[in-house]
C-alpha cells in the first residue's frame, strides 16, 4: 500500500482529498503544517505528496523547494489558482504537476496514478547514450563522473528524448510523455521544464552542447 502525504491547511480539504483515495488502496496521511510536512517526508515512505500552494507560516512553493534539497519524491500541487507565472513558478521549485481546484476525483486519480506509474513501474533501469547514462532507479542523470538529481517530469522528458536520440520530437508529444494522460496544460509548458534543465546541467558542469537541442520550429532532440 502506498503512502500519499497531503499538506493543506484546510482540514476540510484534507478529508475530502483522502475521501477520493482510500477507495484505491492508499494510505493517507494528513498534515496541515507545511514545517511538519517536510520533517515527515524525512522519517516515513512517502510515495507522492498532494500540497496545497496556499497555507500560512510556509507557503507550498517553499515547502516544495525545501523537500527537493533532500528528496525527489513525486509532488503535486493543488492550487485555488490557474494563473501560468504560478505554474512556471511550480516547475522552477521543482513541482512534478499541479491540479487547480476545483477538481474531481477521475482528475486527481489520473494524475496520481500516471505520476505512481512513471515513478514505480519495473523495466530496465539503465539507459546509456555516448557519455551519459540516465538511472531509472534513482531518477538522476550521469556524465563521466557529474550527477544531477532530476524532479519526475524532467526525468520523463530526457528519459524520451534519449531513449531515441535522432528523432525530433514535438512540444505535443513530449507533454504527453511527460504527463501520460490528456491535459490541457499549454504545450509552452515543455518549454519551462526544457529550460530548467538545461539551467540545472550546465551548472553541473555537464556539457552544454551535447544535449537538449532546439530544432526551430518542430521541438527538441537529444545531442
Amino acid at each position: 500500500m502506498k503512502t500519499i502525504l497531503l499538506v493543506d491547511d484546510e482540514l476540510r480539504m484534507l478529508d475530502l482529498v483522502e475521501l477520493f483515495l482510500l477507495p484505491y488502496g492508499f494510505n493517507c496521511i494528513k498534515e496541515t503544517s507545511g514545517i511538519n510536512a517536510i520533517e515527515l517526508v524525512k522519517k516515513e515512505d512517502i510515495a507522492l505528496i498532494i500540497l496545497d500552494v496556499m497555507m500560512p507560516e510556509m507557503d507550498g512553493w517553499d515547502v516544495c523547494e525545501a523537500i527537493r534539497e533532500f528528496s525527489n519524491v513525486p509532488i503535486i500541487m493543488l492550487t485555488a489558482r490557474s494563473d501560468k507565472v504560478d505554474l512556471a513558478k511550480g516547475l522552477n521549485k521543482g513541482a512534478d504537476d499541479y491540479i487547480s481546484k476545483p477538481f474531481d476525483e477521475r482528475e486527481l486519480l489520473a494524475r496520481v496514478n500516471a505520476i505512481l506509474r512513471r515513478t514505480y513501474r519495473d523495466e530496465n533501469k539503465i539507459i546509456s547514450y555516448k557519455d551519459f547514462t540516465l538511472d531509472k532507479e534513482t531518477y538522476s542523470l550521469h556524465y563521466h563522473d557529474l550527477t544531477v538529481q532530476l524532479t519526475l517530469k524532467e526525468f520523463n522528458i530526457i528519459n524520451t528524448l534519449i531513449s531515441r536520440p535522432s528523432k525530433t520530437y514535438t512540444r505535443e508529444e513530449l507533454l504527453r510523455s511527460a504527463w501520460e494522460y490528456d491535459t490541457d496544460i499549454d504545450t509552452r509548458t515543455i518549454d519551462s521544464h526544457i529550460r530548467n534543465l538545461r539551467e540545472k546541467l550546465v551548472n553541473a558542469g555537464f556539457p552544454s552542447d551535447n544535449f537538449i537541442n532546439t530544432v526551430w520550429g518542430i521541438g527538441y532532440k537529444w545531442g
